[in-house]
Parts: C-alpha cells; sequence; structure tokens
C-alpha cells in the first residue's frame, strides 16, 4: 500500500499537478486486496481486504475518498455486485465531508434503485439511463470505465456506452467509492472493487498521450 501511495503522489507530482501528467500512466488506488492506503474512509462503512478485493457491506453509509484530487481523468475499476448493492464512483467531490448529488458527479451502481432512470450507468441528476434500465450489475464481477475531461462526461459499463453528456458545474476533486443503505432504509448488498486505476489526462482540446 505505501509502494503505491508512494507512486501516485510521485507521478502526480511530476506532472506539476492532477489532471495534466504527460506520460499517460495508470495509477492503481486499488489492486486487489491492497490500496486502502490510498483513501480517506468517511461515513461508518467496514471497509476491508477479503479475498484479492476491498469490501464493504454493512454500515449506515460510507465512502472511501481519494487522498488526490483530480481536474481531468480517466477511472477504470473491476467491481462486483449484487442487485440490491448501492454504491457508485464519484467524481470531483467538492466537499468530502458532505458528498451529495449537487457537489459532486456520481456514476451509480444500483440496479433496484426506486427512481430507475437513475439507476446503475446514470450519472445521478446529470445523465439519465433509459426506463426499464437495460443496465445491470448485479451478481457478477463488471468493468467501470469514466472520463472526465472538461465539461465532457463519459461512462462505459462492460463496453457499453451509458451516460455521454456535457456538465461544467464541478471542475476538480478527489474520487469517491461508496457503500449506501438498499431501498427504504434497508441494509444494502456488499460491494467489491477488485482494481481500481485512474490516468490524469491533459486539459480538454490537448492531444491525449499515447498508451
Amino acid at each position: 500500500m505505501a509502494r503505491t501511495a508512494f507512486r501516485l503522489a510521485a507521478c502526480l507530482a511530476l506532472a506539476g499537478c492532477a489532471g495534466t501528467a504527460s506520460r499517460g500512466e495508470w495509477i492503481p488506488l486499488i489492486d486487489g486486496a491492497s490500496g486502502l492506503g490510498n483513501w480517506t474512509r468517511v461515513g461508518d462503512a467496514n471497509w476491508r481486504p477479503e479475498n484479492g478485493a476491498i469490501v464493504a457491506d454493512r454500515g449506515t453509509i460510507g465512502f472511501l475518498v481519494s487522498k488526490i484530487s483530480f481536474r481531468d481523468v480517466e477511472v477504470r475499476a473491476e467491481f462486483r455486485a449484487e442487485a440490491d448493492t448501492n454504491s457508485g464512483v464519484f467524481l470531483r467531490v467538492a466537499d468530502p465531508a458532505r458528498i451529495t448529488p449537487e457537489s459532486t458527479y456520481e456514476v451509480n451502481i444500483w440496479d433496484l434503485r426506486p427512481d430507475p432512470k437513475y439507476g446503475t450507468g446514470a450519472i445521478v441528476d446529470v445523465a439519465a439511463v433509459p426506463v426499464p434500465n437495460p443496465h445491470s450489475a448485479g451478481g457478477r464481477w463488471n468493468t467501470l470505465e469514466i472520463s472526465a475531461r472538461g465539461k465532457r462526461l463519459t461512462v462505459r459499463l462492460n463496453g457499453v456506452v451509458t451516460a455521454d453528456v456535457e456538465d461544467g458545474r464541478l471542475h476538480e476533486g478527489p474520487i469517491a467509492l461508496q457503500y449506501g443503505p438498499g431501498v427504504n432504509g434497508a441494509a444494502g448488498g456488499p460491494i467489491r472493487w477488485r482494481k481500481v486505476l485512474v490516468r490524469p489526462l491533459p486539459a480538454a482540446g490537448r492531444a491525449l498521450p499515447e498508451s
């Protein structure tokens, strides 16, 4: 964990600031059961390493908030959820102590969300999915790919584009991972993060680096 955190800090220091890295290197924030040292815990979720992943399955609500902020960034995550899991990836978090849909971009993971238009694959209150929602994550491992570059936000779940929208409200902030409650306050299903990679991007309008 310490090596991963040092590598992340060194890479961003070399770039000058988050979001302007010139090499386009993918940086692991979670790699199997390692990586908790790259995050700050907010809330009471029971985050822990277990069976090759970072897991939460109990608590009222909780977040892992990255210790580094990002502007333009790509995120690639491998996760396993159940149909009743309420989770997500939050970008450009404005206030880590009070994470709300207004203060972040929430890429949702929640197959059974009561308002399905912002269920799995949607960006809550920004980019809806069709109803009934053709996208689901429960019961298997999934790959989530997110790009935030300038105003452009793009989400792919298992290779399928689920959101592609422009929104200019938020510009920079840490990334957060959620464990949340289920329907009507019931316990939410477990969330397992097997891999979370980030790649700071050049500012919108500049060429992408070669991979």
